[in-house]
């Protein structure tokens, strides 16, 4: 681990060197910014990491023959392999508190510094020109806001939704527009739909309004719809959980799913430590070969490594494509990856 948080900041500071050159950041700001983005790293790498230690211990154990002395003993894989899989769970927790408590706020603190400190002012021009695809945020008057895209530059939306709730989070008034721009002081939406709800009757529509145009009653500006982009991971399991809870009604189906996806991410990807372990496992018992023992155990763990998180990265791209349910794309490949592991170990061992 300490091998790979090293390469990582070597590579990232190497590569944004002249920017920080540039913009003269200050030694505090930098050491500041990388210690806030320790968990992060940490994060990202540990399940490689761990594959990595697990292949080069069980592969030096059978290079000098002590898991054939395990085996005469009468020990089997599972009774072999206890130490290495408890070790998996560890890890697996300890990267699901990390995802829970520091990477949330790691994720705003390095953020703000980046922001702050380390982006020209070329490169911030060049952003506000760049579309934003599903802008999804909560704004004022207890609305939440869902926009298939945003251009910065122009201030134009495209496929709004919006939801305004009451004190108790029923839903109050559902405004649905094709279009909309900022003329420089208000809102103007096209093809609108503002659909009010009943008070007495819980989610029931009372009056619903159609308008080629409409000047809305929006307060937020278009800063203010950058500022408030929502930022998943900056947020916990509970936080997204409670975050889709709210709009689970509002009939925005394409956030939503991206949204469903991304929480069940967050509870699989910590799983990914103990899955890739019990991979790599039983590859690491069956190597006979003395020489080159060391490289053959980093090729297996790098090929395993790059399989899991390519598959994983297909399936959730899938999942928020629409192709696959969001929990599917979440864990089909941790389920696929145990499933041959088993096998592996029962036709083997």
């Amino acid at each position: 681990m300490f091998i790979f948080v090293f390469l990582y900041l070597l590579i990232d500071i190497t590569t944004q060197l002249d920017e920080f050159i540039d913009r003269k950041v200050p030694l505090e700001i930098l050491l500041k910014y990388y210690l806030s983005f320790l968990p992060i790293i940490i994060a990202q790498t540990s399940s490689i990491a761990c594959l990595i230690a697990t292949l080069l211990t069980y592969s030096s154990m059978n290079n000098s023959n002590e898991i054939i002395a395990m085996r005469a003993s009468g020990l089997n894989f599972w009774q072999i392999a206890k130490p290495a899989l408890c070790f998996g769970l560890i890890i697996s927790a300890v990267a699901f508190w990390f995802n829970e408590k520091l990477i949330p706020q790691a994720t705003e603190t390095t953020k703000q510094i980046r922001n702050e400190n380390m982006i020209l002012l070329v490169d911030r021009i060049s952003k506000k020109k760049n579309k934003i695809k599903n802008l999804t945020f909560y704004g004022l008057r207890n609305r939440l806001y869902f926009i298939d895209s945003y251009m910065p530059n122009t201030t134009e939306l495209e496929g709004i939704t919006i939801i305004e709730h009451d004190t108790d989070q029923n839903i109050k008034q559902k405004i649905v527009a094709l279009k909309g721009i900022w003329t420089g002081i208000a809102w103007k939406f096209s093809t609108v739909q503002v659909t009010t709800f009943n008070a007495e009757y819980i989610n029931r529509p009372d009056k619903i309004r159609i308008y080629d145009e409409k000047l809305m009653d929006i307060k937020e500006t278009p800063t203010d719809f950058l500022k408030q982009q929502l930022n998943v991971t900056s947020m916990n399991i509970k936080q997204l959980k409670s975050y889709i809870d709210r709009f689970a009604n509002s009939g925005a189906t394409k956030a939503l799913n991206n949204l469903r996806v991304d929480f069940h991410q967050k509870i699989a990807y910590p799983i990914g430590n103990f899955v890739i372990v019990l991979a790599g496992l039983p590859f690491a018992l069956m190597i006979r070969s003395r020489k080159g023992t060391t490289f053959t155990s980093l090729g297996i763990a790098m090929l395993i490594g790059f399989l899991y998180y390519v598959a994983n990265a297909v399936c959730l791209a899938f999942g928020k494509g629409g192709l696959f349910p969001p929990i599917l794309s979440a864990w089909m490949i941790p389920v696929i990856f145990t499933g041959i592991a088993i096998s592996v170990i029962e036709y083997n061992f």
